[in-house]
């Protein structure tokens, strides 16, 4: 009898264990949308709270990608049908204007809406940067406003460039990618944008931006089976291959060309000519 008795109370123990295990392996775990960025600032009203993330620890000159989730305190629920929009403004001594940016877009019932911003130049004590936001919560039309720091890139490399183009026009061109470079043949991405006035900051469609990467450092080689930047309309970049033969400092020297082909900005790199006056800098 006491074996049937240490039997059964094992059975009893084993399946109270195994329910258990399955109770652990049926537990729903939410996934965070946000998982891996930084919230870097944040805006409070009267009922609800904006957060605004990004993969860096600073926003920085250059190309920015940025995302924003408004919570309503009242039901402590992130919302997902907010129509925000934004625009970033640079407060100077004498004068006001924007930055090349994208429109901000969430994916169906994703509480998440992401965009980007190339700042120009970088804030100071004087000159500052605020980031204004516009959204609608239950019919009501809400403004946001919050000052942000933009500050110069932590590599010191210079990834934005902002030029006159032999037609006259203003150019705001920001290297995208690829953020985590290797010695292959990268996938490589851009933005170009052009400045109508202190405002509007439209996006250049169906340019090439031809690259040279160089490393002047290693007798001025270049690479090979590199292709140039075409514009991408899903995306509104430019996207083409960067080919790295190895680790070290690269200049990626660059020309836009127009539809005709005509060079806008940027020179052949010759033996007379070692650089080109458009350029990104890599370093890895």
């Amino acid at each position: 009898m006491k074996t049937l008795k240490y039997i059964f109370a094992f059975l009893l123990i084993s399946i109270s264990v195994v329910s258990c295990s399955d109770d652990d392996d049926n537990t729903v775990i939410e996934d965070n949308p946000v998982e891996g960025l930084n919230k870097i600032y944040e805006i409070s009203g009267a009922n609800h709270v904006v957060e605004i993330y990004s993969e860096k620890q600073n926003l920085e000159i250059g190309y920015n990608e940025i995302s924003i989730r408004i919570k309503d305190l009242s039901t402590n629920k992130y919302l997902n049908d907010a129509e925000l929009n934004w625009m970033p403004m640079m407060n100077m001594t004498d004068r006001a204007h924007s930055a090349p940016h994208s429109m901000l877009s969430n994916a169906e019932e994703s509480t998440v809406y992401k965009g980007h911003i190339v700042f120009q130049m970088a804030s100071n004590e004087t000159e500052y940067w605020e980031l204004k936001l516009n959204y609608d919560i239950n019919g009501e039309s809400i403004e946001g406003v919050t000052r942000v720091s933009v500050l110069q890139p932590n590599d010191g490399m210079v990834k934005t460039q902002v030029f006159m183009g032999v037609d006259g026009v203003k150019y705001v061109l920001a290297y995208v990618g690829p953020q985590n470079p290797e010695v292959a043949l990268n996938d490589m991405q851009a933005v170009l944008y052009k400045m109508e006035d202190m405002m509007n900051f439209p996006v250049v469609e169906n340019y090439k931006v031809a690259i040279d990467p160089r490393m002047p450092g290693m007798g001025n080689h270049s690479s090979p089976n590199n292709i140039d930047l075409t514009y991408n309309s899903v995306n509104n970049r430019y996207d083409g291959k960067l080919s790295l033969t190895m680790t070290g400092y690269w200049k990626i020297n660059l020309k836009l060309l127009n539809q005709a082909d005509e060079i806008l900005k940027g020179e052949d790199v010759t033996e007379d000519n070692p650089e080109s006056s458009l350029y990104f800098e890599l370093e890895f």
